[in-house]
């Protein structure tokens, strides 16, 4: 496949003429050439942003909700397609991409293209002295920028709220799974959305992803990713006094007290740590285990882990796919590899899994679980971002809630008990933007998402995200 740009409706070579090789996680094999883009390329976007972005701002939000349910149907009908492709990218299993990051992306074009119509503003009356209204208008370009992990899951998460509110978009996928933002672009085209509305370039991130944070008239920065990249973001919008989400890294504590729903707790530990390749910034790879069901859970958690299948991510008996490259699998097993170190015991896994057949050269770690690390180690302190989880026993609620919070991170948290009480307790204690009580990934898309410390700056989801995209105006009237 010869990807291409996306600029003023049309598919554009890069102005430099350069290409990147993409690579298929599962095979090693270069499966398509994507554009090496640079500033040249972004200016181009801006350009063609804003030669849109009067007729798109005028239209009714019943013509630009149209315009989203067109693409959120196109996206549906073509979702085998759309799956496959973000399974050769990504890694990840074919079923887990048809089933929930394809279903996902339409949702947030369908979710985004209604909520703009009840999408609603402020009043204050004064007493008999004034009155105030507030207007809530596009800002103008937006720039999102998504990660790999997620990647038309997370890229329409942010260009469906800006394309609602009435902004233009310059979109930048990550250049290690670049294909269905690249099919987005067809579908995008098809489905008739006016020229240079969205526009997406793909390259590297510190290149094209920082021309786009660093461009004087793209005024507002919707970024996904990690916790550095999130600081050069933040560094490089500093000085054009930006506005700037940031979805960052995650260290999640996974909370099991024992009187727990234990069936439901222990499968849906499985999920919360492996899902993905545990390449989620949601999973949970600090699992915190009362002292009392501590062996229990431990033993039966380890059995169903080896239960698990990984390979090809073609096959759908398969649980766990590839990870995303050579380099996030070598960091993964060189934080196996320190947990040694720090005097962890790996219960299972830890080791590369070599395949067979057309997946023999692809990168595929065994799910593994350790014990016996402390809860300041590095291993249980900095993101890995994969099928690696740490179990930790703890005796009350004032030792866990301390160690949980004991990261630099605030994404997201779990809590599994029978008690009402403690669950609202901890709860309130636990330093996250999401926690999960007795669940994990049941989202309500109207919910506001983020993180707190180092795990990023604003929020996401509903009306937060409309409200990111739109610069609001008070209007008051003397009566």
């Amino acid at each position: 496949m010869h990807i291409l740009n996306y600029i003023g409706g049309k598919m554009r070579e890069p102005e430099g003429g350069g290409y990147l090789d993409n690579v298929d996680p599962a095979t090693a094999a270069v499966t398509s050439r994507i554009p090496d883009s640079d500033a040249r390329d972004v200016e181009e976007a801006v350009n063609a942003a804003e030669d849109a972005f009067p007729a798109w701002s005028s239209l009714s939000v019943q013509d630009r909700s149209r315009h989203l349910l067109q693409i959120a149907d196109l996206i549906e009908e073509r979702r085998e397609e759309l799956a496959l492709a973000e399974s050769d990218d990504t890694g990840k299993p074919v079923t887990l991409a048809e089933t929930v990051d394809i279903p996902r992306a339409a949702s947030n074009f369908r979710f985004y293209a209604t909520a703009i119509e009840h999408f609603a503003s402020e009043s204050h009356a004064m007493g008999k002295a004034a009155f105030n209204y507030t207007l809530r208008a596009p800002i103008g370009i937006a720039g999102c920028i998504s990660p790999w992990n997620l990647p038309l899951y997370l890229l329409t998460w942010k260009i469906a709220p800006a394309l609602a509110a009435g902004n233009c978009v310059i979109g930048k996928p990550s250049e290690l799974t670049p294909t269905t933002a690249f099919l987005l672009s067809g579908i995008c085209m098809e489905a008739g959305l006016p020229a240079g509305v969205l526009n997406i370039v793909h390259g590297y991130g510190h290149r094209a992803g920082s021309a786009v944070a660093d461009h004087p008239r793209i005024p507002v920065v919707s970024f996904t990713g990690g916790t550095e990249t999130g600081r050069k973001i933040a560094a490089a919008a500093a000085p054009h006094f930006k506005r700037v989400s940031l979805e960052l890294g995650g260290k999640n504590p996974n909370i099991v007290f024992a009187d727990c729903p234990y069936e439901d707790a222990l499968q849906t530990a499985l999920q919360s740590s492996f899902s993905n390749q545990g390449e989620i910034c949601l999973c949970g790879p600090r699992i915190f285990i009362e002292r009392p069901l501590y062996e229990t859970f431990r033993d039966d958690f380890v059995e169903r882990t080896r239960q698990l299948t990984v390979g090809d991510p073609r096959s759908a008996g398969n649980r766990l796919g590839a990870v995303v490259s050579q380099g996030h699998m070598d960091k993964i097993l060189s934080y196996i590899e320190l947990a040694r170190d720090e005097g962890g015991r790996i219960l299972c896994g830890g080791h590369r899994v070599r395949e067979k057949g057309r997946c023999r050269d692809g990168w595929f770690v065994a799910p593994t679980v350790i014990e016996g690390l402390p809860p300041d180690c590095r291993t249980n302190q900095e993101e890995i971002f994969g099928p690696v989880v740490s179990l930790l026993p703890f005796d009350t609620e004032e030792e866990v809630v301390t160690q949980a919070n004991g990261t630099p991170y605030g994404l997201a948290a779990m809590l599994w008990t029978g008690n009402l009480g403690r669950a609202h307790r901890v709860a309130d204690r636990l330093h996250a933007g999401i926690i999960w009580i007795n669940c994990w990934m049941l989202r309500d898309l109207r919910t506001p998402f983020g993180g707190m410390k180092q795990s990023g700056v604003g929020r996401e989801g509903g009306f937060e995200a409309l409200r990111f995209f739109t610069e609001p105006k008070n209007v008051c009237i003397r009566m």
